[in-house]
């Protein structure tokens, strides 16, 4: 197994912490920023002490605002994983804004512009 190839536990313990801090913030935390909050992946270190939660924050003008109060509550969501994730230590958790939508528009207005610019080109 190469280290950059996370291995079938990290895999199964990232994907069953995407889960449950899905469950919590569609039960939680979306109804106080009435906004859409989704967790996109999770990944974690061979240890599994860490976990980097990546978030897409929809329907708000200021999602910035928003990763810093889901941040000042990561004890809160570490207490919440410890009850219902049966691991032997519990991850500390860091929230981050994923990027990859944000490259994808991105790309797709790339692919837009090109397609429009190619067809309004005289032959």
């Amino acid at each position: 197994m190469t280290g950059s190839d996370p291995g079938r536990r990290q895999k199964r313990v990232a994907g069953r912490i995407q889960d449950e801090m899905s469950r919590v913030f569609i039960q939680d935390i979306q109804r106080l920023f009435k906004c859409l909050i989704t967790v996109t992946r999770v990944e974690m270190p061979a240890d599994l002490k860490s976990a980097t939660v990546y978030l897409t924050v929809m329907g708000s003008d200021d999602p910035d605002h928003i990763l810093e109060s889901i941040r000042q509550r990561a004890g809160h969501f570490r207490k919440i994983l410890a009850s219902t994730v049966n691991l032997k230590y519990n991850p500390e958790l860091f929230f981050i804004l994923d990027p990859i939508p944000e490259y994808e528009a991105r790309i797709d207005d790339l692919i837009l512009r090109t397609k429009k610019n190619y067809e309004q080109r005289p032959d």
